[in-house]
């Protein structure tokens, strides 16, 4: 009989993760230092553990109206279907087409910060996204409309009590457009979901685990990102 465990991977998952966010709370007393430190974490986690059609990096996203969002803490893209990536002295610059999610990284969570969140989310959103037809052996698919983009908050800790309640809930509540914030973890409580016009809070005792699979779910209903219009980028350099 084998001793490999599937409740054991998932649960020792989840223990490394909020492990590591501890630590970082505890033995890095500069602000911002702490900060990238808890970025690094929960990248290295979707890094790890998503699906190789997915790339995950802290970046700013562009559209081809030359806009350019907030910089995003965790960006999840697509890298197979996007024909330009642009790094410029280490700043990591991806086209609105080929985002799938975006998420905001902090230590603790407040109403705050939710709303900090809610306008980096919607720094990317409210970008302009191409599409173009299809082409395949029979003929044309028509143009893909640009996909949802999922928005969400990463976190150690909460700043509420309860974690999360009825004050998180509010907080979430105040903009369900541009900024909405679809999922996100509390390492130490829990994860939530968006759901219509309401959250859902799950407490428990594996959530990053929890939040790994329910972000991979989501992203498998997504589909893929649409065909960019490399045309749209090209003009700017008739500039």
């Amino acid at each position: 009989m084998s001793n490999w465990s599937l409740q054991k991977m998932l649960s020792n998952l989840h223990e490394d993760i909020q492990r590591r966010l501890q630590s970082v709370r505890e033995t890095i007393g500069h602000s911002g230092t702490m900060g990238d430190g808890s970025e690094n974490v929960w990248l290295e986690l979707l890094q790890t553990y998503l699906p190789t059609r997915y790339v995950v990096e802290k970046a700013f996203v562009v559209d081809s109206n030359d806009n350019m969002s907030d910089q995003i803490d965790v960006v999840v893209f697509d890298r197979q279907y996007t024909p330009f990536i642009f790094v410029i002295e280490n700043q990591m610059v991806v086209p609105a087409e080929s985002v799938y999610a975006v998420f905001e990284a902090k230590q603790t969570v407040n109403a705050a910060l939710i709303q900090y969140a809610q306008k980096k989310a919607a720094s990317v959103r409210r970008l302009h996204r191409t599409s173009l037809p299809i082409p395949h052996a029979g003929g044309t698919y028509p143009a893909k409309a640009p996909i949802e983009m999922i928005g969400g908050l990463l976190a150690f800790e909460s700043d509420w009590s309860p974690a999360m309640g009825a004050p998180m809930r509010e907080a979430l509540l105040a903009d369900l457009g541009e900024g909405s914030l679809d999922l996100g973890c509390i390492a130490a409580h829990g994860h939530f979901s968006r759901s219509g016009s309401d959250f859902e809070f799950v407490e428990e005792r594996k959530p990053a685990t929890a939040f790994l699979l329910k972000l991979i779910s989501r992203l498998q209903a997504s589909g893929t990102v649409p065909m960019i219009d490399i045309d749209a980028y090209a003009k700017w350099l008739a500039k």
